[in-house]
């Protein structure tokens, strides 16, 4: 009853921002739905989840926008729409704000720790010098990434996926956007390599 309760209020809080309808789930792979099987899995909150909302900009469809407070990302749909996913975020010390644009896609990326990270957690060395971890569920980067690159050249933040779900909606990363699997091989379907990208 509790949880029906809370369902019901989150609705409610839903239906007073305006306009929301559900987002199917994208299509999978046949390796998707085998590493996605061993991810753990977790329901985030009923806020966070993917919805068509009421979006006003001046951003063109395509666009990514970020809002890092609220830890929403936005994919600007044409007409006042958005797709509108929860993600995690860096936090305060590790935060990025600024405007890139999608330099490369990858499914089930390969991940190398960065340097500063190393820096940071030095039991990551034997990761780097073994040359990183390959796709698959035990991969930070999950299912999919999108590399921001600025003038051409990579920043080494990526909005990616993560075998974390239960991150989503705090800021708990080193500076990378973090989505839940699915929503992020949902916005890889639909964004395009030189799009636009607005953190703030």
């Amino acid at each position: 009853m509790p949880f029906k309760k809370l369902t019901l209020v989150g609705m409610l809080a839903l239906g007073l921002g305006g306009c929301y309808t559900t987002v199917p789930d994208p299509k999978v792979t046949a390796q998707d739905t085998k590493y996605l099987a061993l991810v753990p899995n977790f329901d985030v909150e009923i806020d966070y989840r993917r919805y068509q909302v009421d979006y006003q900009t001046t951003e063109a469809p395509g666009t990514v926008v970020v809002d890092t407070t609220r830890h929403f990302l936005y994919f600007v749909l044409p007409n006042g729409k958005a797709i509108r996913y929860g993600v995690a975020t860096g936090s305060e010390a590790a935060g990025w704000t600024g405007e890139a644009k999608i330099g490369r896609k990858a499914e089930w990326p390969h991940w190398m720790p960065p340097a500063d990270m190393l820096e940071r957690w030095p039991h990551l060395k034997p990761t780097a010098a073994a040359g990183g971890l390959s796709g698959g569920p035990d991969n930070p980067l999950g299912a999919r990434a999108l590399y921001l690159y600025q003038s051409g050249h990579d920043t080494l933040y990526r909005i990616h996926g993560t075998n974390e779900p239960e991150t989503i909606g705090h800021d708990v990363s080193s500076g990378c956007i973090r989505m839940i699997n699915m929503d992020v091989i949902d916005l890889f379907s639909r964004v395009s390599v030189g799009a636009k990208v607005i953190v703030k």
